[in-house]
């Protein structure tokens, strides 16, 4: 990962122990809609924050992880409210830059599903601060001591210096921490012109390690949407996690050949990322949980949070799909991006479910704090 910008005497200095993750990305400010509707009649909006990695890192500190957050935003009120607030869930803010000539970026969105024609996001983020990530002005000591590094394709789309970023930070070297990637495709960000999104976020998904894609967004990016297809797409990642929304996930796991059934590791000599802590490939499918949905928006970087959380864990590959699934549930029940984890103990319960109890899971609600909620729908 040549060509880091060096530590900068500037920014506070990040934690001096070594995070479990790290989150690099773009946060914004989002302005969520009073009442259902179109942008044109929503008469008055609430502030929260919103971007798919400050989510996972709020959700993942909220869990009880080490998590830095990397980022750029704006020396203004806007970045002075970003920077508070994800500091408060726990997450070390230390490396956040603070640029005195770009803005911090904003968006307004509507209330309805993202894969709807009636949803709508204007997003106010073109030349913000976290378009001026580049390999230059990203310290590589901001990232290089983690044992997972959380990334999107969001951050590929917002300008050639920040792929010139991702692409630095995914390229195979020794040492590198696990890197996970969420493909995260959003057409907007891409001008619309799917062949060379499709063709960025599949050359940035075969070098990680753990990939999350949608069933969807696959569909529309690769013309795949099957996920043994899209396996046979995507053999490099050792972890490959196919979302296919209210049916639940599919996980394929490759490890070497011969080895035995093993989770991934957490307190070993090799780490998430030794060759020993693979299983060979499998696919192992988990059904989401029924949920009462109030707002779907967040619920894919709730996921990938309980996902990468139970693999910190060490847990198996069932038991981490369905911590990604209530950790969505979670998201799913309440209006914004961010919702309150279930503790730990509660969810290792429910994870370990027998099929068919879990198959009568519902969840509504506050049911993060309900020792209640399984019931038949």
């Amino acid at each position: 990962m040549s060509g880091h910008a060096p530590a900068d005497p500037d920014r506070d200095a990040p934690t001096a122990v070594a995070p479990d993750v790290v989150c690099l990305g773009e946060s914004m400010v989002t302005f969520l809609p009073a009442r259902p509707g179109r942008l044109a009649d929503v008469p008055s909006f609430a502030r929260a924050i919103g971007g798919a990695e400050s989510n996972v890192a709020c959700a993942l500190a909220a869990a009880g992880h080490r998590v830095r957050w990397v980022g750029r935003v704006g020396r203004d009120g806007f970045g002075d409210h970003l920077v508070e607030t994800i500091g408060g869930y726990g997450v070390d803010v230390g490396a956040v830059r603070r640029d005195p000539h770009r803005p911090t970026g904003v968006y307004f969105r509507t209330d309805e599903d993202r894969a709807t024609a009636a949803h709508e996001v204007v997003y106010y983020r073109a030349g913000s601060a976290a378009s001026a990530m580049s390999p230059t002005t990203v310290p590589y000591d901001s990232v290089a001591d983690a044992r997972i590094l959380h990334v999107t394709g969001i951050t590929a789309a917002l300008s050639a210096d920040c792929l010139a970023l991702m692409r630095d930070l995914t390229a195979p070297c020794p040492g590198r921490p696990l890197v996970s990637f969420d493909v995260n495709h959003r057409p907007g960000l891409w001008r619309d012109d799917t062949a060379h999104a499709a063709a960025v976020l599949l050359d940035l998904a075969r070098r990680a390690d753990v990939v999350f894609v949608g069933e969807d967004e696959a569909e529309r990016l690769w013309g795949v949407g099957d996920p043994a297809t899209l396996r046979a797409l995507l053999p490099e990642p050792a972890v490959l996690v196919v979302k296919r929304g209210a049916e639940g996930a599919v996980a394929f796991e490759r490890g070497p050949a011969g080895s035995s059934a093993r989770p991934a590791c957490e307190d070993t000599a090799e780490g998430p990322t030794g060759s020993g802590c693979l299983t060979p490939d499998t696919a192992t499918h988990t059904p989401a949980p029924h949920v009462t949905v109030i707002s779907p928006v967040g619920a894919g970087d709730a996921f990938a949070a309980g996902f990468l959380s139970a693999t910190l864990r060490g847990l198996d590959v069932r038991t981490r799909l369905r911590h990604g699934h209530l950790m969505a549930a979670a998201a799913l029940t309440v209006p914004g991006d961010l919702a309150p984890p279930p503790r730990r103990a509660h969810a290792d319960r429910l994870a370990a479910l027998d099929d068919t109890a879990w198959g009568t899971l519902h969840l509504g609600p506050g049911w993060t704090g309900d020792d209640q909620e399984v019931r038949t729908p």
